[in-house]
């Protein structure tokens, strides 16, 4: 017991940081989108507090915490940067692979990330 409190802590102040995500699921008339937000350097309560509780008037919201983004994404934008902001995350997208049309774009141009296809 004594040993394993010992690799805990040694872990937690080695610099590892621990797996933070949210898989935010949202519902509207006609729309229905699933993305993963997983946590690169965003301070942990700012992470949880903010990026994943989105303000989307009118839609229904589901927001799931989880260690890692879960698999089955058609694209993910790696190392995205949060507008105006020092903080990156990679965004996993569910759902339908031809928006990946404009999604990579906005990835690579806005958020300054690489697009990967899983």
């Amino acid at each position: 017991m004594r040993l394993m409190g010992l690799s805990l802590l040694l872990a937690l102040t080695s610099g590892e940081v621990l797996a933070q995500a949210c898989v935010v699921h949202s519902q509207a008339e006609r729309l229905d989108v699933k993305v993963c937000q997983q946590n690169r350097n965003i301070p942990e309560k700012l992470f949880a507090d903010g990026f994943c509780q989105p303000n989307l008037p009118g839609q229904k919201v589901d927001v799931q915490y989880v260690d890692q983004c879960p698999t089955g994404a058609f694209g993910v934008c790696s190392n995205a940067q949060v507008a105006n902001m020092p903080y990156r995350q990679d965004i996993h997208y569910y759902g339908v692979a031809t928006d990946a049309a404009y999604l990579k774009p906005f990835c690579e141009a806005q958020s300054q990330g690489n697009w990967l296809n899983p």
